[in-house]
């Protein structure tokens, strides 16, 4: 699915155009934000930060999954922790670096950003994938 804005030009007097953007860049967006808490080991599948740009279709959309609809964003996400973390608190800075990620780079409103906890990792662990 695909979210489609109408943009203004700069004088305000009409549309010039359309801009879109697919779930998989709004998936991205979110698992890179994600990524970059502090206790997140992982994306569910053993994806780490250095691996969301080349990782494939069908192994992001296992770890995050995105309804696009209209002004709105959906997000639904797995994570894999370090052991140690308050799992509370880390989520919800998940949750909150993930809606916040999403809203400034594409005007989406995220109302909803689901965190499950798919592995805790041990210190010095290799990430096993799911």
């Amino acid at each position: 699915m695909e979210m489609q804005k109408d943009k203004k030009n700069n004088s305000g007097r009409g549309r010039i155009g359309s801009v879109k953007i697919a779930d998989d860049v709004v998936a991205m967006i979110a698992a890179l934000a994600a990524l970059e808490v502090d206790g997140v080991s992982a994306m569910a599948g053993g994806i780490g930060s250095e691996a969301v740009g080349r990782v494939s279709r069908s192994r992001l959309s296992r770890c995050v999954r995105v309804a696009v609809s209209q002004s709105h964003a959906r997000v639904d996400m797995s994570v894999m922790l370090e052991y140690g973390v308050n799992i509370p608190a880390t989520c919800g800075k998940v949750q909150k670096r993930v809606k916040t990620a999403i809203e400034n780079m594409t005007g989406l409103r995220v109302p909803t950003v689901n965190v499950r906890i798919a592995q805790i990792t041990m210190p010095g662990e290799q990430e096993s994938g799911q």
